[in-house]
């Protein structure tokens, strides 16, 4: 925790003789979940065609990029993330044509395209797996996979009853399945570290490891930016894979009772939420899994980052990889690997100042050290959305969900400290994530009914861990449309019922009614313009590509936090107490309305942009 001014005046890009001016050292990328972006031909679920109509509202919005979750052939056992085909789009959301179409109108819209890519496992209806099952044990095409002969129920009986070793799946319930060989006698075991339909691929198979370069070259052909690697630091596991007593889980965090669903002994085999998760892999209770952050992954990053170097237009990979501390993360970003990792620790750090500033020094320091720049992200499709976790009683916990039963958010509350956190991380240098949706304010659906719900870490946990269902429901675009607009530019054709759209996949909570886009737009105060305003802001000062030094009023002990970035001096006020706006400083921007009188304050729950007179 910080007690005094500390400088930090390290440029958080790399040197100026490599990638200085490339695009994704400084730029704004937001996330679109395609399923729930927008939805052009009225079946309810988002596809590419929507995402191509709505482009201009991201153009306006003012950010550089956007990323796209999964829209891969998939069954969508895991919404996408449970690949059956690389290089082809599912039905569900359109056609090859529809994505080339979509990434031309991003390009003359000066945006540039991110895709998802998912190397950790496939669908089990990949050919791959398909392939696998069809033939016999030890042989190549197994081999693609990690298949293993089980352990005997009876010693020297052979009978494999018992899973090769005791891990867990992230999801819930074990990360092994038997499968049954073609003469019907029990078989294999195969690892999924998540769902049973996502079996994990073999990394040391020379087969895999050139199938994913094709794979990468495929959508760099296409034009891609570049890719957000999913589980980035999962695809490599400790020989012998050894037998842990550890828990892990999608997003480390907490699961606090008030906020995790009470199921008897016995009722959820493997769940893991009902004890305390820390935020540091390193702690003694949880130390560092035989399957996460294995050093053998830099292999292969080392080996895309040359996959990529073949391309011009400055290529780019982001890790998701939720590895701690930030000296350790900074690995995956060194020269010759990935160009960003997602800064999860600013994420988990909730509304505090002092944890706020221990996350962005610890990164800065970090990232500064190997001359990648730090990254900046409070919401994503895995979490609980920010507005919602910072209305809460402790706003710095971290629920693997919420449902109608757990404590409720206070919303005005949490939408405030969300306005001003959003201020924060746009003001950092480096480069920032936008979750879709953000920029409305829109905060996660907290009384989804369960037979609504989607998500396989409900059901695998039985309704332990609510889920991630909750952070993504479809977008309002238009307040008084079916659904909100979601499917608004619906035509009515293709044989469908001419009286409207389908409803929405997920179904929407009332309170995006007075959020959809259209009743902010254009409305001074809106958090919608607040992130215009704030986004052109940060491109007019330059804040992406900036320096940082904290400021002469930082006190994250009395939940001031205050930092300096070249001229402009941003202050956020995470206390109870009023904060007068420094002499020779003029506010530019503010999460929230300043109090009328001759001296101007920011206020408790608030953050400001203030440039010098």
């Amino acid at each position: 925790m910080f007690t005094e001014r500390i400088p930090l005046t390290n440029r958080p890009v790399p040197d100026a003789d490599s990638s200085t001016q490339a695009w994704w050292t400084s730029a704004v990328v937001y996330q679109i979940y395609p399923r729930s972006f927008a939805d052009a031909n009225g079946d309810g679920m988002g596809d590419l065609k929507g995402v191509t109509a709505r482009l201009p509202y991201l153009k306006r919005l003012g950010v550089d990029a956007i990323w796209l979750s999964p829209f891969y052939k998939s069954p969508q056992a895991d919404a996408g993330y449970d690949v059956a085909d690389y290089r082809q789009v599912d039905p569900l959301f359109g056609t090859l044509a529809d994505f080339d179409a979509m990434l031309g109108e991003a390009n003359s819209l000066g945006l540039k395209v991110i895709v998802d890519l998912v190397p950790n496992h496939t669908s089990d209806e990949h050919e791959w797996f398909q392939e696998a099952l069809a033939s016999p044990p030890r042989s190549e095409h197994r081999d693609r996979y990690m298949f293993l002969p089980g352990k005997d129920e009876v010693l020297g009986s052979g009978d494999g009853n018992l899973a090769p070793n005791n891990w867990r799946s992230i999801f819930g319930g074990p990360a092994w399945s038997r499968i049954t060989e073609a003469d019907g006698r029990p078989g294999d075991w195969y690892l999924h570290l998540f769902d049973a339909k996502q079996p994990d691929l073999n990394w040391d198979n020379a087969e895999v490891k050139e199938e994913m370069r094709s794979v990468l070259r495929f959508w760099l052909d296409r034009g891609v930016a570049g890719f957000r690697v999913d589980v980035a630091h999962g695809l490599v596991k400790e020989p012998g894979l050894p037998d842990w007593e550890g828990v892990t889980a999608m997003v480390e965090g907490t699961a606090e009772a008030s906020h995790t669903r009470h199921v008897p002994p016995g009722d959820a085999p493997g769940a893991h939420t009902e004890a305390q998760e820390p935020h540091r892999a390193v702690s003694p209770q949880y130390p560092p899994s035989p399957f996460f952050d294995q050093d053998g992954v830099h292999d292969i990053y080392r080996d895309w980052n040359r996959v990529l170097a073949a391309y011009d237009g400055d290529r780019m990979m982001v890790a998701e990889a939720w590895v701690e501390p930030a000296e350790r993360l900074a690995r995956y970003v060194r020269k010759d690997e990935m160009q960003q990792a997602f800064n999860f620790d600013f994420l988990l750090a909730g509304w505090d100042a002092e944890r706020l500033a221990e996350a962005i020094e610890d990164s800065l320091r970090a990232d500064a050290s190997v001359g990648a720049p730090s990254t900046w992200v409070l919401s994503n499709h895995d979490t609980v959305r920010h507005s919602t976790r910072f209305g809460l009683k402790d706003p710095t916990t971290f629920p693997k969900g919420i449902a109608a039963a757990d404590e409720q958010p206070d919303a005005a509350l949490g939408l405030a400290r969300a306005r001003a956190a959003a201020l924060v991380s746009l003001a950092l240098p480096g480069s920032a994530y936008i979750y879709q949706g953000e920029e409305l304010g829109l905060p996660e659906h907290t009384t989804l009914p369960d037979e609504a719900r989607q998500d396989p870490t409900f059901f695998r946990t039985n309704g332990v861990e609510v889920g991630r269902d909750g952070c993504r429901v479809p977008l309002p675009w238009k307040a008084d449309e079916p659904g909100y607009g979601f499917a608004e530019a619906f035509p009515g054709e293709g044989g469908r019922d001419a009286v409207g759209p389908a409803a929405p996949w997920l179904p929407q909570p009332e309170s995006f009614r007075d959020l959809a886009a259209d009743k902010q737009d254009g409305i001074a105060g809106s958090t919608l313009e607040l992130y215009r305003s704030a986004l052109a802001f940060r491109s007019a000062n330059g804040l992406g590509s900036g320096t940082f030094e904290w400021a002469d009023g930082h006190q994250p002990a009395k939940g001031v936090l205050a930092f300096n970035n070249g001229r402009v001096l941003i202050v956020s006020n995470m206390g109870t107490g009023a904060v007068p706006v420094p002499a020779g400083y003029a506010v530019a921007l503010m999460s929230a309305p300043r109090a009328s009188g001759a001296v101007a304050e920011i206020f408790p729950n608030c953050a400001a942009y203030l440039t010098i007179k």
